[in-house]
């Protein structure tokens, strides 16, 4: 888990092989990492939408590992299309925790991106989330919320129960979020060791967020814009989703899981 950082008027960084042979790779004007960088993205029925998500994601990344939901359009071949030295994995259960669970068992880097298919993140935005894992972080949590975060695709009743839902897991478990509901995220391998997770439906990205305060990882949280969806139309339904969700909670609140907290929330953001 090492970095360097360099002068902004230095010479642009190269791999270089380190006595301890590891492989730096330049991932910014100021950055280069050891650690492997997987991307995981699952996806069903994604093909018009994957050219877009393909060329925001960083040409320094170790691999792509697309999970795919038994779709029907040309997915799969797109996705090789685009980039050949994809991982593709087919989904054997359905729901979007179950393709991420299947997805992060296929990676094999040290630090692991989930990002969606459907266009609304920007890829260019990993070097953010890498930062601050690289800085100290265990788990690095998009926000649409924080300073500098933004989204173009929530509606005013989506808001409203985001904000309501934060605002639980921030009073039952102790937690300093300000978005929720997100799935752009990045941490650690080793994290998955410690959230061990069982979900199966949309629903796994809150179950991540409080796993994550009860083991009492390191989180910091990174400003992100999210997008309009390019093409297709979104499954989420506010009223059911809200409602498996405030499940979620419900039920962790209830369990014992891991050891008790640190701190839960590293302040400021890695950009």
């Amino acid at each position: 888990m090492s970095s360097f950082l360099r002068p902004a008027d230095a010479e642009e960084p190269s791999l270089t092989l380190l006595p301890d042979q590891a492989v730096y790779r330049p991932v910014s004007s100021h950055l280069a990492i050891a650690p492997p960088v997987s991307v995981v993205i699952p996806a069903m029925n994604e093909a018009e939408n994957l050219p877009y998500v393909f060329k925001t994601l960083p040409d320094w990344i170790h691999e792509v590992i697309l999970v795919d939901g038994n779709s029907t359009d040309d997915t799969v071949r797109v996705a090789r299309d685009l980039w050949p030295d994809v991982t593709v994995v087919p989904q054997r259960g359905k729901g979007k925790g179950d393709a991420l669970i299947s997805g992060f068992a296929a990676c094999t880097g040290e630090i692991i991106v989930m990002i969606d298919a459907d266009g609304s993140a920007d890829g260019g935005e990993i070097v953010s989330y890498v930062s601050a894992l690289v800085s100290g972080a265990d788990f690095a949590k998009g926000s649409r919320f924080a300073n500098g975060g933004g989204t173009d695709d929530m509606t005013p009743v989506r808001k409203l129960g985001n904000r309501i839902l934060t605002a639980v897991v921030n009073t039952k478990f102790g937690a300093r979020y300000t978005d929720l509901c997100y799935g752009y995220n990045a941490f650690w391998r080793h994290c998955l060791d410690e959230i061990a997770l069982d979900c199966a439906g949309f629903e796994v990205e809150t179950l991540m967020n409080i796993r994550v305060v009860k083991a009492g990882l390191r989180v910091q949280e990174i400003p992100s814009h999210e997008y309009n969806r390019i093409h297709g139309v979104s499954n989420l339904r506010a009223v059911r989703d809200g409602l498996r969700v405030l499940r979620v909670i419900l039920r962790e609140r209830g369990s014992r899981h891991n050891r008790p907290a640190r701190p839960a929330l590293i302040t400021g953001n890695a950009r």
